[in-house]
């Protein structure tokens, strides 16, 4: 059997993954980068909408290649039409690009070999090695049709929701159904919307998550729903849900889909540890992504650089033990957990709403001071009218 032997071998090429790869090898590392697909970001399973703040964080250099959408703002819709409307002047980190996804991850990844990272496509793990105490010593994975080892120091697990590396590593990635939403996404033409501002409804129409519609110019758009799992009942499932929103809104009378691409997202607030002895998970591997919007780009690319800063340290002592991991997890919780707990706080209680009360919630917030709109300070003012709305999770806000 070929064997290679590095560093740190990274599972998945997607953000997370390529982040990873790149500051792994600006340390130093030797740094292998396995992508089971035959292309870098396709097929397309994202809503392809990000806000703009956290690039520059993440040292990613805003490129036309890759922006789609350059967007003014963000329209916020109840089930009973209620519009609340923000420019990028209240919208704040909330607006953003929508990208062409497959374009981006690519330049990720360009970004990672032109680091040193060297990778490997069409490579598929298919369990982890383990040396003699048992601990996480590489990935054995089938590339073009030969099966190989890869050994390593560290394995970086970004390969997605479902989280394969994790679960075969001992690190318990099971979700609960409450946090799981069932998503479906159509690429349309020829619609009627509004062509720079991403729009959201919440209510019925999108059982415990929302529906969006993210402009990707000429009449093309993102027109995608995501639905909680657990309510979801019978042939009531998120392609019906979204179908009936179509078929009731005059915009899309003469719109035609181009693209389909469905799946599930996790809206829990990260895994309880995401290092164990020689194994990280980052980005949706480790469930770190926005439970309230089931957004994932940003965290994904943070947890990475965080995971390639943290191994290119241990490496100048040789230990990738969990002790020494823990900066890691040290990093992304000081960042992000009381975000993240917060908003699945908040994706709970909103689940619970009927249309009248969402209704009434987003008039009050059009009529609100609210500096800048962003779910923290929609919050606060939801805490003073709808105080109960908070109950349980008020000291996070």
């Amino acid at each position: 059997m070929k064997t290679y032997e590095c560093d740190v071998v990274v599972v998945g090429a997607g953000p997370g993954g390529s982040m990873a790869a790149k500051f792994c090898a600006q340390g130093g590392l030797d740094t292998i980068l396995i992508e089971k697909k035959a292309e870098i970001g396709a097929p397309l399973r994202c809503a392809e909408g990000v806000s703009k703040k956290w690039l520059e964080e993440v040292g990613i250099e805003p490129n036309p290649i890759w922006i789609r959408g350059d967007m003014k703002g963000a329209i916020i819709k109840s089930t009973k039409g209620t519009t609340f409307q923000l420019d990028e002047s209240k919208a704040g980190s909330e607006v953003g690009y929508v990208l062409e996804r497959h374009l981006f991850d690519k330049a990720l990844a360009k970004d990672a070999a032109e680091a040193g990272a060297k990778i490997m496509m069409r490579t598929s793990a298919t369990d982890v090695i383990r040396n003699a105490e048992g601990k996480v010593a590489g990935v054995k994975a089938i590339c073009f049709g030969e099966e190989i080892e890869i050994r390593a120091k560290c394995v970086v697990a970004a390969d997605g929701y479902e989280s394969q590396v994790g679960r075969w590593g001992g690190i318990d990635t099971t979700l609960d159904l409450n946090d799981i939403d069932s998503c479906i996404q159509y690429r349309m033409c020829n619609i009627d919307v509004a062509p720079d501002y991403c729009e959201f409804v919440i209510g019925s129409v999108a059982p415990g998550g929302y529906v969006w519609i993210f402009p990707k110019g000429d009449g093309v758009a993102n027109v995608g729903i995501g639905v909680m799992g657990r309510l979801c009942k019978g042939k009531a499932d998120a392609k019906y849900y979204l179908d009936k929103f179509i078929a009731e809104d005059h915009r899309f009378k003469n719109g035609q889909i181009l693209e389909i691409m469905g799946g599930f997202v996790s809206t829990c607030p990260g895994l309880d540890c995401a290092v164990d002895d020689n194994l990280v998970l980052v980005g949706d591997a480790a469930r770190i992504i926005d439970p309230i919007t089931g957004g994932g780009i940003c965290h994904a690319c943070r947890t990475g650089m965080y995971a390639g800063k943290v191994l290119t340290e241990c490496a100048k002592t040789g230990d990738f033990s969990k002790k020494a991991l823990m900066a890691y997890e040290k990093m992304w919780r000081g960042r992000m957990e009381d975000k993240l707990v917060r908003n699945w706080m908040a994706k709970e209680k909103l689940a619970s709403l009927d249309d009248e009360t969402i209704d009434q919630m987003i008039v009050f917030i059009k009529e609100a001071n609210i500096g800048e709109v962003n779910v923290y300070n929609l919050l606060k003012a939801v805490k003073e009218k709808f105080p109960k709305l908070v109950e349980g999770f008020e000291d996070l806000i």
